[in-house]
């Protein structure tokens, strides 16, 4: 099967079969074709050459395009929180939803998903998780979260230059075993190297042994001479033999390519830069409101030197309106005064259209060009790509230079908006390694939970129109909760015990009256308390 865009062959593959017990990661640099690629496999796209059948009924999850259907039940409409009627008006993270809804409404065999998880809070993330978790059919995804990569998939299929692998198991067993194939090729070219080496300094101790055989003295006679000269003749063409032998051992040695060194990001800011406020950013009293929509009421929080803060919480309760907030130094939030804030906003402002991304990254960077130049190849930004000018780069490349143009200026104090919005893992993860070893402090959105694992080592949690620090990273987080919930259930279990213990003694009244007993409030209470039960054990599933 192959697809070309102009003279361009994007999609080159043999052979490729899905099954319906397949949950296929599809993983891939932007702009490797991984979208055409799963337009291609659901029939969306038509392949130049070759072709594709699909046996049994398929779903599609676009980004791009409207849903398959406009109308769900009641049922799922419930289920996923969102209208039974599609329209353009719902938020990008309600038009996901309805799109899952109709997938898995139509019982198909084999699902394709292309970014499903864009717009969506972490509770969005985690429900599409769970019924994908819970689809009896193929799945098909492309997704830069790598949570959900490891929870669903159990094959990896890597896009290159057209071509196409297959790797068996979840993402992490994924990058466990490119991590081997790594070793691997360091091994054999280390090998391939030594082997070439030693060959080429046989031919020349050779070629050298050969030009010092001696010529036949003068002194001698001719039958000396004659015989001097055979034996000579021939020990210096059996060198010479010997010589071409070790050069075509030499030109039949399995060329091996050098790998690419992958060049660890190291950020190093001078003494003086940093930051000795032990509270940096510090709020009190906050409120903020929008019409009669409440983000905030009388919120506050702290953030200390050193950290490195995931702000958290559901679509539309208010984390990038508290980045702004900071931004604009409002009267309810204090900033240490030897602070200087990178901040990366959703809008990419800080870079100038015109200029090329180099120019942009450099203009005011601390770091010297050949550090400057490292960073960019590590974002995919190789070579001359890096004279490109800005007004050219697609949205994840504009988020790249973005990215690295904060990253190298004399900041001693990140806010980032969404740092991770339209990127491929590779680009990912370079930024994700970048900010574990920034030795300075960190606030950031992000709706990607191996993000913030890797990242925070501090949590502060939108709930309520309140501002909730939590110290520690988001696993010790999420085991903090849990404590929670866990106590809240032996709360609801102890109550559930009491209203047992109080409907058996409500029937036994109802069976065997007093005088002193009201049936009718007996008969109101017995009710009431089967409702209350129904609704505590609910809670307990």
């Amino acid at each position: 099967m192959k697809k070309y865009f102009g003279d361009r062959l994007v999609i080159d593959i043999k052979k490729l079969s899905l099954y319906s017990e397949d949950r296929i990661g599809i993983v891939g640099i932007n702009g490797a074709g991984k979208t055409t690629l799963l337009n291609l496999l659901s029939q969306k796209l038509q392949p130049d050459e070759g072709w594709v059948k699909l046996y049994g009924q398929s779903s599609t999850i676009s980004q791009l395009e409207s849903p398959e259907q406009e109308t769900i039940n009641q049922e799922m409409a419930s289920k996923f929180k969102i209208p039974m009627t599609y329209s353009e008006k719902l938020s990008g993270g309600e038009k996901t939803r309805f799109k899952l809804a109709v997938c898995l409404s139509q019982n198909s065999t084999m699902i394709f998903a292309d970014e499903p998880t864009s717009n969506m809070d972490m509770e969005g993330i985690e429900q599409i998780e769970h019924y994908f978790a819970g689809y009896d059919g193929g799945l098909f995804l492309i997704s830069h979260d790598r949570g959900l990569l490891d929870g669903l998939c159990n094959k990896i299929l890597e896009l290159e230059d057209g071509q196409i692998k297959i790797y068996p198991g979840n993402y992490r067993s994924y990058c466990e075993q490119k991590a081997r194939e790594r070793e691997r090729a360091q091994f054999e070219y280390g090998q391939y190297v030594s082997e070439k080496k030693r060959l080429e300094r046989v031919v020349i101790e050779t070629s050298e042994k050969s030009k010092s055989i001696r010529k036949t003295p003068r002194r001698m006679g001719n039958s000396e001479a004659r015989l001097h000269k055979m034996g000579n003749q021939k020990a210096k063409a059996n060198l010479d033999r010997s010589k071409k032998s070790v050069e075509t051992r030499i030109e039949q040695l399995e060329i091996k390519e050098k790998p690419n060194k992958i060049e660890k990001i190291k950020l190093d800011l001078a003494d003086t830069q940093r930051l000795h406020s032990k509270v940096i950013i510090e709020g009190k009293k906050i409120n903020k409101a929008f019409s009669s929509r409440v983000i905030f009421k009388e919120a506050g929080f702290q953030i200390e030197n050193g950290a490195k803060v995931a702000l958290i919480g559901p679509n539309g309760c208010g984390k990038s309106t508290l980045l702004k907030m900071i931004m604009k130094g409002e009267e309810s939030i204090r900033i240490a005064p030897s602070a200087r804030i990178g901040y990366f906003s959703q809008d990419l402002s800080v870079l100038e259209d015109q200029e090329s991304i180099m120019d942009n990254v450099m203009a005011e960077s601390i770091y010297p060009e050949s550090f400057v130049r490292s960073l960019l190849a590590r974002l995919l930004f190789k070579g001359d790509q890096v004279y490109k000018r800005v007004k050219v780069l697609s949205g994840g490349e504009r988020v790249k230079a973005s990215f690295a143009k904060i990253l190298c200026q004399d900041y001693n104090l990140l806010v980032l908006d969404e740092p991770t919005n339209y990127l491929d893992i590779n680009s990912l993860e370079v930024i994700e390694e970048a900010l574990q070893n920034y030795d300075r402090s960190l606030l950031f959105v992000s709706h990607d939970r191996r993000f913030i694992r890797s990242v925070a080592n501090s949590i502060l949690n939108i709930e309520d129109h309140k501002l909730i620090s939590f110290k520690g990273n988001y696993t010790e987080y999420l085991a903090s909760r849990q404590k929670v919930t866990d106590s809240g259930k032996e709360e609801v279990a102890k109550k559930i015990f009491v209203l047992q213990n109080r409907l058996s003694e409500v029937v036994g009244r109802i069976s065997l009256p007093s005088k002193k007993d009201n049936r009718e409030a007996l008969d109101q209470e017995y009710d009431e308390i089967l409702a209350e039960l129904k609704r505590l054990r609910a809670m307990l599933k």
